[in-house]
């Protein structure tokens, strides 16, 4: 018995010492984690815990050249609610719940009162500390929100969180919505126009915030403030007029609705400057509705048709080969190259006719036969002259999208024995449309060759921190003698040639029309398929503005540059013109003594004409002999008897003849010559009375 109890408490001992020695252990473990690895794991806890989170800065604005909006970023808020902060009280919170309830539905109108109070009483139980309350509101919103009870108190009493986000607007919708692009954050997804090109400038910096994760997986800021602020992002100015852009956009849609085309651009040019005033890219999305959907001005590399004649003449113009007044062979429009026949969309052409001429009614035989003429025993010498114009040469433009240009070599494998007359009508080379319109803009500019601009500044809070300027690409892309004879020939396109119909009585034009068959891949020319262009500048004595138009594919019956791409072009250089009034021709003074002719004056009222005579400054009363012996003089109107209107104006005679109770009938219009009841017979109220003006 007494060995049975020595063992038991023997094995007690030993379960006491163990508890001991585990006790120990614990205390000795606790020990390192407090003071050896604490750092380690509190740091360790953090981490899960606690996380800066980026804060999007407000990115910059683009604008048109006037200051209108092209880009913007709206601010827009999220709100959450911590329903158990330190500071809010039981009784705080119960006595302003119902008014605050009715706020939130009355700025929301998406749930009732008695909805909100029960949604937040529920988070409240719940002690909820970051409930979503709200997404995606607006500034007034927000700043409405700010005002309401409990919220007013604060963020540590009152629990508001409100978190500002931003969303990219395009103020006037569609309107050059592709040259000012977009940049997402999907990283798949590549940069377009403006916004991709200059989004070092426009995103800014990003801020960080501290946040906190909390029950239901859900991060809420720290503090109050962000731990580093946003930078807000630069603005970008551009070269687009937005009066012009408007113009240039409502004309080509009006025209490829017309011709029910495929797609379309036009782009205006700034001579002197290359600056673009306007790009418009429009492409068919449905039945009549066009949309900006590619920027084919830039991006659309095709072959240019017969605006490429210009080049062709000026190289062999510039070798002298040909001047405005030689004769060359029209071979009446239709010519034999090999085995492949040449045809001029308008045949009957004199067998002989001057180049100004054949480029004036844009013969292809005529430019073709002289190109081979020239050069068929040396082919290269003529691409070698088409790279000295420059015309191939990378634009270096400040939007990303550009095509890759195309001039055939002779030791390209697709060189053929056709090659030469086929590319000096344009065929078998590859231009943009913007780089067309950069070659005839050179030659406006006299043969200096600029880079066209989209952007010419960088602003930031007001002030200017960058400016672009059109870097020189070619000081002269030709001779100076080259030049004046090319413009010689582009303004005889429209005096006599195929745009004679968009001649202008106060301004002149040059230009070029173009049509050419769009090759449909392998399948080669689609004879119903063409592309219509014209490209040029005005006024032709005075370049100020350059300008091509381009329609893809047209599809009701008419399909040349002429009839389909000048009336956009000449809609645009109106309104240019009308908006210009340094372009219009000063008007002569002619002093008194040499005024050309007398004013007429009607007859009429003798006060108020008096009034306008004075106004113009004419030195003469009514009722005498005055300026330039124009004789005034009041007339006496009865009362009771017709009066005589003869001589007067439609207003004056309705006036009068109404006044006295007849109905008028006027027939025709200018200077009253007739009226059908002879003047001084006894008034019948209700009559009436015809008066015939001429």
């Amino acid at each position: 018995m007494a060995e049975k109890k020595k063992d038991i408490l023997w094995r007690v001992y030993l379960v006491f010492i163990g508890f001991i020695l585990f006790a120990l252990v614990i205390i000795f473990r606790v020990g390192c984690l407090q003071f050896v690895e604490g750092d380690y794991w509190k740091k360790k806890q953090d981490s899960l815990t606690l996380k800066y989170y980026n804060i999007e800065p407000m990115r910059g604005n683009i604008y048109a050249c006037d200051g209108s909006l092209l880009a913007t970023s709206l601010p827009r808020y999220d709100v959450h609610i911590d329903l158990m902060p330190a500071g809010l009280k039981a009784e705080v919170f119960n006595n302003n719940i119902d008014s605050l309830s009715f706020l939130l539905a009355a700025l929301f109108k998406d749930k009732s009162k008695a909805d909100y109070k029960r949604i937040l009483r529920e988070a409240r139980n719940d002690k909820n500390h970051y409930y979503l309350l709200k997404r995606n509101i607006s500034f007034t919103e927000q700043k409405a929100i700010r005002t309401f009870p409990i919220f007013r108190l604060g963020k540590n009493k009152g629990g508001l969180i409100i978190t500002q986000l931003s969303r990219r607007e395009k103020p006037f919708k569609n309107l050059a919505s592709r040259t000012i692009g977009y940049k997402l954050e999907n990283k798949e997804v590549t940069p377009v126009g403006i916004e991709g090109a200059f989004n070092d400038y426009l995103q800014g910096r990003k801020g960080k915030r501290l946040m906190q994760r909390i029950a239901g997986n859900v991060w809420k800021p720290v503090n109050n403030d962000n731990e580093i602020e946003p930078m807000d992002g630069s603005d970008v100015i551009t070269t687009i007029d937005l009066n012009i852009q408007d113009v240039a956009e409502s004309a080509l849609m009006k025209q490829l609705s017309l011709q029910d085309a495929e797609m379309g651009c036009a782009i205006l040019m700034e001579v002197s400057t290359g600056e673009i005033k306007a790009i418009a890219n429009l492409k068919k999305t449905g039945e009549d509705t066009y949309e900006e959907v590619l920027n084919y001005a830039i991006s659309q590399a095709a072959e240019p048709g017969s605006t490429f004649k210009l080049a062709s003449y000026i190289v062999a113009m510039e070798d002298g080969y040909l001047n405005p007044e030689t004769i060359i062979d029209s071979y009446g429009g239709v010519h034999n190259f090999g085995s492949y026949t040449m045809r001029d969309s308008h045949e009957g052409l004199p067998e002989k006719i001057s180049v100004k001429d054949a480029f004036a009614h844009s013969s292809n035989v005529s430019v073709a036969s002289a190109i081979v003429k020239s050069y068929q025993k040396n082919p290269q010498s003529f691409v070698d002259g088409l790279k000295r114009l420059h015309i191939d040469d990378d634009l270096g433009i400040q939007i990303l999208g550009a095509n890759k240009i195309k001039i055939k070599d002779t030791k390209s494998k697709t060189w053929s024995g056709l090659s030469l007359p086929l590319m000096s009508i344009g065929y078998e080379t590859q231009l943009s449309p913007l780089q067309i319109l950069n070659f005839y803009n050179a030659v406006a500019n006299n043969g200096k060759m600029i880079q066209p601009l989209f952007v010419k500044e960088i602003r930031n809070k007001g002030t200017v921190v960058k400016t672009f300027s059109s870097k020189v690409i070619a000081d002269s892309i030709c001779s100076q003698a080259t030049i004046a004879k090319a413009k010689i020939m582009l303004e005889e396109v429209v005096k006599t040639g195929t745009a004679s119909h968009i001649q202008h009585a106060q301004y002149t034009i040059a230009g070029k029309t173009g049509t050419a068959q769009i090759a449909n891949g392998n399948e080669g020319f689609d004879k119903k398929n063409y592309q219509a262009s014209f490209c040029g500048y005005f006024p032709a004595d005075k370049p100020r503005y350059s300008c091509i138009v381009v329609i893809y594919a047209p599809s009701k019956g008419a399909y040349y540059g002429a009839s389909v791409a000048c009336p956009v072009f000449k809609d645009i250089a109106d309104k240019v013109y009308s908006l210009n009034v340094d372009m219009h021709d000063e008007l002569k003074h002619y002093p008194d003594s040499t005024f050309a002719g007398n004013p007429v004056f009607k007859a009429g009222r003798s006060k108020p004409t008096n009034i306008v005579v004075k106004n113009l400054f004419l030195n003469s009363e009514v009722s005498t002999v005055g300026w330039n012996n124009q004789d005034l003089k009041t007339i006496d109107i009865p009362d009771t008897t017709v009066p005589n209107v003869i001589g007067m104006g439609l207003r004056d005679a309705m006036y009068l003849l109404e006044g006295q109770g007849f109905i008028v009938k006027p027939v025709g219009c200018g200077t009253v010559m007739h009226q059908s009841i002879t003047a001084g017979q006894k008034i019948e109220k209700g009559k009436q009375i015809v008066i015939e003006l001429s």
